[in-house]
């Protein structure tokens, strides 16, 4: 089920387009940029680094929109603007909103519910960011985060690339600072293999490489220790249907602790999840170099995105896959660093690999 990161072959060129986003006028300053392999098709906005769309085939080799998403300019801006963005500072949650470096304490701006959410309410998924094309590969993204922007220390400069060959996306993060920070990029996009707006993903199947979770508090902050999975509802050490135990759960928006972990230059992706849609036959495989993956089931979507098929979006409408550091890692020394300093580079790749059962 699960494979290794492909190695070096040869692929044929992706073909890359630009345009702009533009349905009103009023979104022109916006890019969209489509990636085409002949096999899978994905689309990338320069609003928030998003993967805006990705299409792929279903076992009898129809293509279908994968992505939850909307082309309406409003809904971009406002209640779609996490669907697919690449969110930050610092993705997920930090308590209080402050973190402490070196001895020296930080207030950040806050989010609501006592903490900073995706790096603060204008984080990185509301910033227009400048995209340049990879030649017959995809497309970079690249912004400039000033030292103090949301309260977080450190001039950052932050690079994203989208490179599609074949089935494979591969989404890789970098960035350097001028000051002791801390760092946690990933996207967020929204999966519904059946396609968008078929309805919800409770028969998806998922399986997760990890054997340890991170319970929360009513805030989603981890209490601390990790916990195994083993005769919980988090356990998918083995396929498991999305909706089997979800609402004993309560609704998935939880970290899982990744088995293998190598967030360091050099090191390739590993396994962090496996999703099947059994009616369409579509699978995505997910690979990182992250130690977590936060999973989100929509739990709180109530129709007020339509997709582009016109079907509002409800609860466990699509399913997020985010590849992270752990929640709250700052106030956690016992997890892996988030700290970034000068002279070091963040590093984080991820791959989304389709395919079909």
């Amino acid at each position: 089920m699960f494979e290794q990161a492909k190695g070096s072959v040869h692929m044929p060129q992706t073909e890359v387009r630009r345009a702009p986003f533009d349905r009103t006028g009023a979104g022109a300053a916006i890019e969209r940029w489509t990636l085409s392999s002949g096999q899978v098709e994905a689309t990338v906005l320069s609003l928030g680094a998003t993967l805006h769309g990705l299409t792929a085939p279903d076992r009898d080799g129809r293509p279908g929109q994968v992505l939850l998403g909307s082309e309406e300019l409003a809904a971009v801006l406002g209640p779609a603007r996490h669907y697919g963005a690449t969110v930050g500072r610092y993705a997920n949650r930090i308590a209080d909103s402050r973190i402490t470096i070196d001895g020296e304490e930080h207030r950040l701006a806050p989010t609501g519910n006592g903490v900073t959410l995706h790096g603060g309410p204008d984080g990185f998924a509301n910033r227009l960011w400048q995209a340049t094309e990879l030649p017959g590969a995809g497309v970079r993204l690249t912004l400039h985060s000033r030292d103090g922007d949301q309260g977080f220390p450190g001039a950052l400069d932050v690079t994203v690339d989208y490179v599609l060959a074949g089935s494979d996306l591969t989404v890789t993060y970098h960035a350097v600072t001028t000051r002791p920070t801390v760092v946690n990029l990933t996207n967020h996009a929204y999966f519904n293999l059946a396609g968008e707006g078929s309805g919800d993903v409770l028969g998806h199947l998922l399986t997760l490489a990890a054997d340890h979770y991170t319970p929360v508090d009513e805030r989603q902050i981890p209490l601390g220790p990790y916990e195994p999975v083993k005769g919980t509802p988090f356990d998918f050490t083995a396929p498991r249907a999305v909706g089997e135990a979800i609402e004993e759960a309560g609704g998935y928006d939880h970290n899982w602790v990744l088995r293998q972990y190598g967030n360091a230059a050099g090191v390739e992706p590993t396994p962090a999840a496996y999703l099947e849609d059994p009616g369409s036959g579509r699978t995505l495989e997910v690979l990182t170099t992250e130690p977590g993956i936060q999973v989100y089931t929509a739990n709180g979507f109530d129709g007020a995105v339509t997709g582009p098929r016109g079907v509002p979006y409800g609860r466990y409408s699509g399913i997020a896959l985010e590849t992270q550091h752990h929640p709250d890692s700052p106030h956690r020394p016992e997890y892996p660093s988030t700290v970034l300093r000068p002279g070091e580079e963040f590093r984080s790749v991820t791959v989304f690999r389709l395919g079909t059962s």
